[in-house]
């Protein structure tokens, strides 16, 4: 039979139809498998055990921010200038080389500290290190890491792409790229690991003149924390300053302040190793409202679901396999030249 037979275009023409429609039921069958899997989202990871951290106590702060110059010397970053005159160390927010900055709320008069109405208060930004972190779920090249034992997340310059998941993923706007530089890396706090072999800790918390930054275990600052919010307001007590879990002691007696009965980072977003107290409402002091689930264990399930086993590429691929053989005009399919023409 001649190769171009209106019997053999007929063949050849029911062979390809047979063959799309049985990719298009394939791909849709994948599609369907995909769609119909049911996504659920794998547990938060928790502190460890021996995780570090910090507790911040608002109604302790008083503004003098020699944490900022402190952390700025310690990590050897320059100074950041928002006045024109360039004679003070000026940064307005966490940068990608400001870790650490004290922000303040103002409310009308500003006649009483740590007053929501006609008051003022403080509030330290800096990374929560948490327990679950965004940052280091977001990072394709395993920059960002957290530390199995001190819970502390890290970054690697050396392995950054400078893509910026990170920057995007954490939900307190913390780490923050050096946009300045033609090498720029990612600046954040670090718990200041990097001075632990010469026996210091986080420069914050050793230069703090009233112990508002305290370091430590988690877990004992944890306590601490709990300790203070069962005090009653306006009473003495006894304020640990510098290493709560190790060191000198450097304690002190103040007022009890009238906190708000919430220990901000015991819960939020899975748990953070930055904990805060505060007088105020912490919204009002900039501090988001977080569920007690973190995004990186929803947003791994989904990703881990749908890509497990290659299950929607291999259903993508199918579809659009499928739609392009539709479009595509085949010879077979032209009409057979008229007798008599070339």
């Amino acid at each position: 039979m001649p190769a171009n037979s209106p019997d053999t275009r007929t063949e050849v023409n029911c062979r390809r139809k047979f063959l799309e429609g049985c990719l298009g039921a394939a791909g849709t069958a994948l599609v369907a498998s995909a769609v119909s899997v049911r996504v659920e989202a794998r547990d938060t990871y928790q502190r460890p055990p021996e995780a570090l951290g910090l507790l911040y106590d608002a109604t302790l702060c008083i503004g003098c921010k020699a944490c900022v110059a402190a952390c700025k010397q310690a990590n050897d970053n320059p100074a950041e200038f928002s006045t024109t005159d360039k004679l003070w160390d000026t940064p307005l927010d966490t940068s990608g080389y400001t870790f650490n900055i004290i922000k303040m709320y103002r409310s009308g008069t500003m006649a009483t500290k740590d007053d929501e109405t006609n008051g003022y208060a403080f509030m330290k930004t800096s990374c929560m290190h948490c327990a679950d972190p965004s940052c280091v779920s977001a990072c394709p090249v395993t920059a960002m890491t957290k530390d199995p034992k001190t819970g502390i997340v890290a970054y690697d310059a050396e392995a950054c792409v400078g893509c910026r998941y990170c920057v995007v993923a954490c939900p307190f706007g913390i780490p923050k790229y050096q946009y300045d530089s033609p090498t720029g890396k990612i600046g954040k706090c670090e718990l200041c690991r990097h001075r632990y072999k010469d026996g210091h800790y986080s420069a914050c918390a050793e230069v703090c003149p009233t112990g508002a930054t305290l370091y430590g275990r988690t877990s004992d600052l944890l306590s601490e924390a709990k300790r203070r919010l069962a005090l009653k307001p306006g009473s003495v007590t006894t304020y640990p300053r510098g290493n709560l879990s190790g060191g000198p002691d450097q304690s002190y007696e103040g007022y009890v302040g009238n906190y708000k009965q919430h220990i901000y980072g015991e819960t939020e977003y899975g748990g953070t190793q930055v904990l805060k107290l505060s007088a105020v409402d912490f919204e009002k002091v900039g501090m988001p409202y977080l569920s007690p689930n973190s995004s990186a264990s929803t947003s791994e399930t989904i990703q881990h679901t749908l890509y497990g086993g290659l299950l929607a590429p291999f259903a993508v691929l199918g579809v659009m396999t499928y739609v392009a053989k539709r479009n595509v005009h085949h010879e077979d399919d032209a009409p057979a030249d008229e007798p008599g023409k070339e």
